[in-house]
This record gives C-alpha cells, sequence and structure tokens, in this order.
C-alpha cells in the first residue's frame, strides 16, 4: 500500500492550487486530470493537489465526497463562483476593438478571454 500512496503523490505533485483569487481552478482541474483515468483515483488524489486556502476547504468539508463530479462541482462553486462567471461574461459581452489594433490582436484577446470562463 505505501508503494500505490507514493505514487499517487507523484501523481499530484507537479501542480498545486492554493486558492488564490490569481489562479485557475478550470485550469488546474484540466491539468490535474491528464494521466488520471479512474474517477476514484482522482478522488483519492485531489488533497494532494491542493494547499493552504484550497487544502482548508477541502477539510473542511462537512460531507465526504462520493463521486469525482461532486468533488468537482464543489471545487468549482467555491473557487470559481458565479460572481466571477457573471463579471467575465459581463466583460466578454463588451469588448471592443482597441484604436490600432489589428482584427487578428482583437480576436486573440478575445479568445483569450472567452477562454478565462470555459462554462461561458
Amino acid at each position: 500500500m505505501e508503494n500505490n500512496d507514493r505514487t499517487l503523490k507523484e501523481l499530484a505533485t507537479p501542480d498545486v492550487f492554493h486558492g488564490l483569487a490569481r489562479e485557475d481552478p478550470h485550469e488546474h482541474l484540466k491539468e490535474f486530470h491528464v494521466g488520471i483515468l479512474e474517477d476514484h483515483i482522482k478522488i483519492k488524489v485531489f488533497p494532494l493537489a491542493l494547499d493552504g486556502a484550497a487544502k482548508d476547504w477541502l477539510y473542511l468539508q462537512p460531507i465526504l465526497f462520493n463521486t469525482w463530479g461532486d468533488m468537482k462541482r464543489m471545487f468549482l462553486e467555491k473557487f470559481f463562483p458565479t460572481s466571477r462567471t457573471a463579471t467575465i461574461r459581463k466583460e466578454i459581452c463588451g469588448t471592443k476593438q482597441h484604436s490600432g489594433e489589428t482584427l487578428h490582436e482583437y480576436w486573440e484577446r478575445f479568445n483569450k478571454l472567452c477562454a478565462t470562463c470555459p462554462h461561458h
């Protein structure tokens, strides 16, 4: 069992999410999924990919997560709340091409902004 735990830690060590405002929880989940195919393993490994406020949040949950989907949903609700989504959507809708900005530059800036809100 000790070898399995070490392997799980190795899977989770590359990218740690701290729960800081500048961190992207969607990006963290996307990178976390790489190399972990089974949901029950994701549930076991995910706490190792958290630190600081994010780890505190996880351990303060009143219930254990039964599915990876539940854990992922609650994580995103905490660290990517609907208010953040609303702010980004408002910014997306109000985006305009700047004076002197080429169409290509505008398009790239617009797409980057859309990528910050994957469920937009």
